[in-house]
């Protein structure tokens, strides 16, 4: 009676009219589509001589100075809770040396959870990524 086209033609119809209502009765929030902005990195610092770390907050486009080192970020992203946990932040360092003058060690993204993979190769100093600083009012979610 029904050609084997027609029936398959039906059932892709009835399969798209089924999904269909499901789909358009669930609402996308604006929370799900954009992630909360980031506002700066926070970073982590090793002076190789004094063993020391030092936690460094660098706000977006600031010149933070870490011993010799200068060092800005342009950018940091973080993933979303509903994906592996990760942060990555476009750094731009730079060292001064005893001229007066400055000279670029290392612009690029790092990763926090693979440092290795994009590191600063400094003798004397080490600097790592370890999260994004979130826009918000309250000073207890600086970070996050």
């Amino acid at each position: 009676m029904f050609s084997r086209t027609s029936c398959v033609a039906f059932s892709m119809a009835v399969g798209f009219l089924t999904a269909l209502p499901v789909a358009a009765q669930t609402p996308v929030s604006p929370s799900d589509v954009t992630a909360p902005a980031t506002v700066g990195a926070v970073l982590q610092g090793l002076d190789k001589v004094t063993a020391r770390i030092s936690t460094i907050e660098v706000p977006f486009d600031n010149l933070i100075t870490f011993g010799s080192l200068t060092i800005q970020v342009r950018a940091c992203h973080k993933a979303p809770p509903t994906e592996a946990p990760e942060s990555t932040a476009f750094l731009e360092i730079e060292e001064s040396v005893e001229t007066g003058r400055t000279r670029a060690l290392f612009t690029g993204w790092m990763f926090a959870s693979s440092p290795a993979v994009s590191a600063l190769e400094h003798p004397v100093y080490d600097v790592w990524v370890v999260d994004c600083i979130k826009s918000s009012s309250s000073a207890d979610e600086s970070s996050g």
